[in-house]
């Protein structure tokens, strides 16, 4: 695990110039292993690099060679003296997330840096343009704010998109996850990417607070209480939990429980579209139990071990992870912790403590924890009758249904509480360059300007 790993050096990174800090703290591994010696930036180093990218701002757009190349440098290079291997086990053991997640997350991440033309104009209107007349979308700001998370490292694609789109970016990582957006800053000014574009800011909240107030628009990633503070910010891009729902209004198969686990415990669990709430109108006790069944086979392995499958927690967060887990089952059906000899919390037998999936069901379709999302496989399933419509599966950024009536998929796709519909056996996060994902991020940095010039007879 993380003791094979040498203990890495963070520190701030300013337009391009590593800037180091005496405010430090050391982070350590799931397993309790010393990872990273990190140098945070304190409130007045930050708003040096603020200072510092407002008076460097250049408007022009990089090329798309650039993020192709980073793309591919971040994935397979060796980036500042650290392997791609390296990189991969120490996103694994600070954050839990199986390091077979952090495998495809590097591929995916290389790929989608491939595509940024694609999926920028994807997300725009085609450009206006008769002689003297056009339409062009700009930045609506220069300098954005990324407070980045530590779950998965595919959404750290979205701040550089923001770099390709001609911002400025000022990036706050994860307390868990440092090393993605170092390691993509590093690939990018590898690749040729002006070093004045981009800063890295290790820190706490206030940091976060600081630059959020600071910067011209902002993309921000948090929890439940975060996204209910920041939502209504019109400058502020929140993406927060999932609460990733699905219908099934079909007969229930083995196919079909099959799917429905790759759908819960795919990637672990932590993903923002993992399904955590099942609403069937079939018997809801029964598909539970055949579910918690399925997910009770996947094996039980430290998070750095190429075999594994779940998620891996600190060991001294254990203890409330088990308080919490007994007070949001109370009054539901508990179909997974008999399955298990040492409970839903359980160490592996190289002593990490490992989070096995948890089935709960309720006869109440308007169950206030449906949608409760954990950073592990977790899923409330309850009945779902005609009359109940589709609200309980509102407030949803995927909707995965099963159903042969096309009058329920539509319903769906109009219910404005919910940003994606998957219709049929296929993964949440099923998806093209082309679609969108959570909204528009480009429709969200860019603005319409209109330009009219006197046409030459």
């Amino acid at each position: 695990m993380s003791d094979t790993l040498t203990l890495t050096q963070i520190q701030p990174i300013i337009c391009g110039e590593t800037a180091p800090s005496r405010d430090r703290v050391q982070l350590d591994g799931v397993d309790g292993q010393p990872l990273a010696d990190i140098g945070t930036a304190p409130r007045l180093l930050a708003q040096a690099a603020v200072t510092k990218m407002r008076s460097a701002l250049d408007p022009s757009v990089p090329s798309a060679e650039i993020f192709a190349t980073a793309g591919q440098l971040f994935a397979t290079a060796e980036v500042g003296g650290e392997s791609p291997q390296e990189y991969r086990q120490r996103v694994s053991a600070a954050t839990g997330a199986p390091i077979g997640v952090i495998d495809r997350a590097s591929a995916g991440i290389a790929t989608e840096l491939g595509q940024t033309d694609l999926l920028n104009s994807s997300e725009l209107p085609a450009p206006f343009a008769v002689p003297g007349f056009e339409t062009r979308w700009v930045p609506r700001g220069a300098l954005l704010a990324a407070i980045v998370p530590n779950n998965h490292p595919e959404p750290n694609v979205s701040w550089v998109r923001s770099l390709s789109l001609g911002y400025s970016v000022a990036v706050k990582p994860g307390s868990r996850d440092p090393f993605t957006p170092r390691r993509l800053i590093r690939s990018l000014l590898d690749a040729g990417l002006p070093p004045e574009k981009v800063s890295l800011l290790p820190g706490g909240h206030e940091i976060g607070e600081h630059l959020l107030a600071q910067a011209d628009l902002s993309l921000f990633y948090g929890g439940p209480d975060a996204v209910k503070r920041w939502r209504t910010n019109n400058e502020i891009l929140v993406r927060g939990p999932g609460h990733s729902k699905a219908l099934i209004d079909v007969p229930v198969t083995e196919e079909l429980i099959g799917d429905l686990a790759s759908w819960v415990a795919g990637d672990g669990g932590v993903r923002c579209n993992n399904i955590s709430a099942v609403l069937t109108s079939q018997d809801h006790r029964e598909l539970a139990d055949r579910l918690a069944e399925r997910l009770a086979a996947l094996p039980t392995t430290a998070a750095t071990d190429p075999t594994a499958v779940l998620p891996a927690i600190r060991t001294e967060d254990a203890e409330a992870m088990r308080a919490y887990l007994a007070t949001l089952s109370e009054g539901a059906v508990d179909h997974s912790s008999p399955r298990y000899p040492d409970g839903v919390v359980s160490q592996t037998a190289s002593g990490t403590t490992v989070l096995r999936p948890l089935v709960l069901s309720t006869d109440d379709p308007t169950d206030q924890r449906l949608g409760t999302e954990l950073p592990f496989p977790f899923v409330m399933v309850a009945p779902w009758r005609e009359e109940h419509g589709s609200a309980p599966l509102g407030g949803s950024l995927v909707v995965n249904v099963l159903t042969s009536r096309d009058d329920l998929v539509e319903r769906l796709v109009r219910e404005p509480s919910v940003r994606k519909v998957v219709s049929g056996q296929l993964l949440p996060w099923a998806s093209r360059p082309e679609l969108p994902h959570d909204g528009s991020l480009a429709g969200f940095l860019m603005e319409p300007k209109a330009v009219v010039s006197e046409v030459s007879a």
